[in-house]
């Protein structure tokens, strides 16, 4: 977090037409695939591509601390190089925003030693002390439901979403994982209504973030 202060990106190497499909940070699975029915037929043959992560799924927590009119919620902002390359697209309806960095909520990718629900408070404590330095318990962190598809049509990962209250607590500089994309990122204390206003004007366009800040109130109003 913090350190120097990013204004682009540079594209180094476009190997789009050389890199194999099955290696990277994505995996692109190239199928040809046809539907079966009830009775014994088949359709025609189509093409399908899925999209895995070498984790299949990831945790998101919703940091907060105190209660009523005091309640704050806790954001970072992060590089998204691929938010930030749409600028290059013609896009439906242009919004003027550069989304070189996107604000929201603590998340992390589940490792496969996570295991059960366990294991998700786990790694959710885990990300919490990385990227925002406070030191949870596991058995602190909340499960705000059951966990969501991000785009089930092409993209197989799910996101658990949690949350942890982090009240009297001083959190420390967050470490990080030592990645280029965290450099820049900055951590921000946010009021109910400052983020319901940055979600509502598109300050903020992060569905996750949105879907968790949900689930926490209505949680909060229905324990």
């Amino acid at each position: 977090m913090g350190g120097q202060i990013v204004t682009d990106l540079e594209v180094v190497d476009d190997f789009t037409s050389t890199g194999r499909c099955d290696e990277g940070f994505l995996h692109v699975r190239r199928l040809r695939v046809r539907n079966r029915h009830g009775d014994g037929t088949t359709s025609a043959l189509y093409r399908v591509d899925v999209i895995d992560r070498p984790r299949l799924d990831a945790v998101a927590v919703l940091v907060h601390r105190g209660q009523g009119s005091e309640l704050e919620l806790l954001t970072r902002k992060n590089l998204r190089p691929a938010a930030y390359f749409r600028r290059l697209k013609a896009q439906t309806v242009p919004d003027g925003r550069s989304h070189l960095f996107c604000e929201e909520i603590v998340a992390g990718l589940l490792e496969p030693s996570d295991q059960g629900e366990d294991g998700v408070r786990s790694r959710a404590a885990e990300e919490v002390l990385e990227e925002a330095g406070y030191r949870v318990a596991p058995a602190e962190v909340v499960l705000l439901g059951p966990p969501f598809f991000v785009a089930p049509g092409i993209i197989s990962e799910k996101i658990f979403l949690t949350a942890v209250d982090v009240t009297g607590r001083v959190g420390a500089p967050p470490q990080g994982d030592g990645s280029p994309l965290e450099e820049g990122g900055t951590l921000q204390w946010r009021t109910l209504a400052s983020l319901e206003k940055a979600i509502e004007v598109g300050d903020i366009q992060d569905a996750k973030t949105e879907l968790a800040v949900a689930r926490f109130l209505r949680r909060a109003a229905h324990p």
